[in-house]
């Protein structure tokens, strides 16, 4: 693999043209979607109280490291993550065209028998419909992206199916929204909007105010036993990290060393 170290760009590309394009399939989508009964159980697998669990995304960049792998097979990465003890996986498809992303996802899903997360922003209820058809076993609502109305619209259209619902806050005004949804999945991210910055204070500050049965994750920020060792201090058991791969060349021993399993 050749890393590049370069700084990418801030925001992600719009995706209306997308979203457009989907709508021209929308009620074929919406029909496969109801049809759909394979679903691996997101929440079920990470929800346990007590016991650390991770969610190991497939990244080949880092908006907040500023570096970009060339040629990263991220299907093989997935196999790698699932063989190596990870509990769910999550992918990141914002970039890529509709159709490149059920691609991904299929060939992720043909790879690996864990759960997996689909991670785009969410904006219309079509993106839900399309992110059930490729396979994904949860979908992520991003409340900051959002007025209390749209986000409302979307959690209720995405409860139509079984896919389970992970509703990303940064903030306590955010957890209230997201709690007022009746949402059981709350990812809190560390990161600032307003400049990429990581600061796991943010869980800290947020995690005392999230119900004991929703299961809470932390997201962003996770690199070592010690990150893992003060969110639980904190009360979260559930962790997202992108950057095992880039850091360690045996995944395995990084991931159990991550969340105290031993060897």
């Amino acid at each position: 693999m050749t890393m590049m170290f370069e700084k990418l760009p801030e925001t992600m590309p719009d995706g209306n043209n997308e979203i457009q394009l989907l709508y021209v399939q929308e009620q074929d989508l919406k029909r496969q979607a109801l049809l759909r009964n394979d679903y691996r159980g997101f929440r079920q697998v990470l929800h346990q109280p007590g016991i650390p669990t991770v969610i190991a995304e497939l990244k080949s960049e880092s908006p907040s490291a500023a570096w970009v792998v060339e040629d990263f097979d991220l299907v093989a990465q997935a196999a790698a993550y699932a063989a190596a003890g990870a509990n769910a996986l999550s992918v990141l498809t914002d970039k890529n065209l509709f159709q490149e992303s059920r691609d991904l996802m299929r060939q992720v899903l043909a790879r690996t028998t864990i759960p997996v997360l689909r991670r785009e922003r969410i904006l219309e209820p079509v993106q839900i419909y399309d992110a059930v058809v490729s396979g994904a076993d949860a979908i992520l609502l991003t409340v900051s992206a959002m007025k209390q109305e749209q986000v409302q619209r979307l959690y209720e259209c995405a409860r139509l199916f079984p896919v389970d619902i992970v509703v990303e806050v940064h903030d306590l005004q955010e957890l209230d929204m997201a709690l007022d949804l009746g949402a059981d999945i709350i990812a809190v991210n560390n990161r600032s909007r307003a400049n990429f910055r990581i600061d796991l204070q943010t869980t800290a500050g947020l995690a005392q105010e999230i119900p004991s049965d929703c299961l809470g994750i932390c997201l962003g920020g996770i690199k070592n036993a010690d990150d893992v060792s003060f969110c639980r201090e904190q009360g979260i058991d559930c962790f997202l990290t992108g950057e095992i791969a880039m850091s360690s060349d045996n995944i395995k021993p990084a991931i159990n060393e991550l969340l105290g399993r031993g060897v």
